[in-house]
Order: C-alpha cells, then structure tokens, then sequence
C-alpha cells in the first residue's frame, strides 16, 4: 500500500484517531502499515524521506509551527535506523561528521561577519555616531544569525542588504518600541498595520542619525543599546 502513496510536504494532526488532515482540511486515513517517526534525528529523517513516501506532520500553536516527526511505513522506518545504527558504529562515521560540523561553524562564523556588515551599511549613520552603528549592528547580528533563529537574517529567498534592512526593523520593534506590550486587536490586518506604523517612527530615527542630528536625552535607541550592553 505505501508504494501507492505519495508523499505530503505537511499534514495536520486530526482529533480523529489513525487520521491526518492536510493543509486544504482533507481528513485522510493513515495506512496501517505506517508508523510515526518523532522529530529528533535529523538523519533518519532526511533518509527515510529521500527513500519513498512520507507525511510530515506540523502542528501550529499560536504563531510558531512545530514538527511532530513524519508518518512512513513502519517496516521502512526499522530498516533505515537499523543502517544508520550500524554505519555510525564505524570510526569514519564520526570523523565525517566532527568534519561537517567544523565546516558548518566556519560558514556560520563568516556568514554572521558579513551579516554585521550589512547592517551597519545600512545603518549609514553619521560619522559621529559610528561608534554607535558598529555596536547596534554588532547586536543585531548576534541577536539575528544564529542557527535555527528563525529570524529573517536566515533565509536566502532574499538578498542579504535587504535581510539587514528587515532585520534592523525587526529588531527595533522590540527594543526601541511598546510593541511587545501593546494589546493587539485580533482582527485581519491589524498586526500588520501596528507593524507598519512602528517601522515607519523607526526609520525616522535612523534617518536622524544619518543626518548626524543631535541626539535627544531620551532616546529610545541608544537606551535600547546601553540596556542590551
């Protein structure tokens, strides 16, 4: 049966038992063949899905989205964890993967340099305010880079200056604004027009800095920085 499946990039849990509904509301049957395989094992996971059929289960809470594993056949799941088991018995197993992860951290070290960089390119303060574009740009990375944040600075979809600008925006919405203690209105669009009247006040302070204008007492901005510090 399972060879007459196909595979489902995400599915939902169902309230109803040996059931899944997809994104469209489709409640469908799960084979009696398949087991659920946890999250957890990076591995496996891809192996298992790169080798036949699958079903990826998500389930939203709030705003965020959690994996809940894939749904596969059981007889395949042993299989593959059974190889997988045995080959990291083997010495070289291991080296490969110290190898990779030392390549993977090279990566992430220079992608974060040139991260910080953009920012503070498009920061452009004045020059008397310099000093202070290299530390916001400096927070902003550390905050943004890092593997499995989830912020907008980890995609690739977009070019890198405009990952800085979002990212800058972002950042500013929560330490230089009320917006993670304003009480939202749970109505279509609302968020996103909060959002974009915060932007809009924090663009006009970046531009004051870019013009070198005198920085009031008060500034939300370098008190968001000298807190962070």
């Amino acid at each position: 049966m399972s060879d007459q499946v196909e595979t489902i990039a995400e599915v939902r849990p169902s309230s109803k038992r040996g059931y899944v509904v997809t994104l469209e509301g489709k409640e469908l049957k799960i084979p009696e063949n398949w087991d659920l395989l946890p999250p957890g094992d990076a591995a496996l996971t891809r192996r298992i899905k790169k080798d036949g059929p699958t079903w990826t289960v998500k389930e939203k809470k709030g705003r965020r989205t959690f994996s809940q594993g894939i749904w596969a056949p059981a007889e395949r799941i042993a299989a593959l964890r059974a190889a997988l088991e045995e080959e990291r018995k083997d010495p070289a197993y291991q080296k490969k993967l110290d190898a990779g992860r030392a390549r993977r951290e090279k990566e992430q070290v220079a992608y974060a340099a040139d991260f910080e960089r953009s920012v503070f390119n498009y920061l452009a303060f004045a020059e008397k305010y310099e000093s202070l574009a290299k530390e916001m740009a400096h927070q902003i990375a550390a905050h943004a880079t890092p593997v499995g944040s989830g912020t907008v600075a980890r995609t690739k979809q977009i070019p890198i200056e405009r990952r800085a600008e979002a990212a800058t925006i972002a950042w500013m919405r929560h330490q230089t604004t009320a917006y993670d203690d304003m009480v939202i209105p749970r109505v279509k669009g609302k968020r996103r027009e909060v959002r974009r009247a915060l932007a809009k006040r924090s663009k006009q302070l970046l531009n004051d800095y870019r013009d070198g204008a005198k920085r009031p007492p008060a500034c939300p901005l370098a008190k968001a920085l000298e807190s962070e510090s």
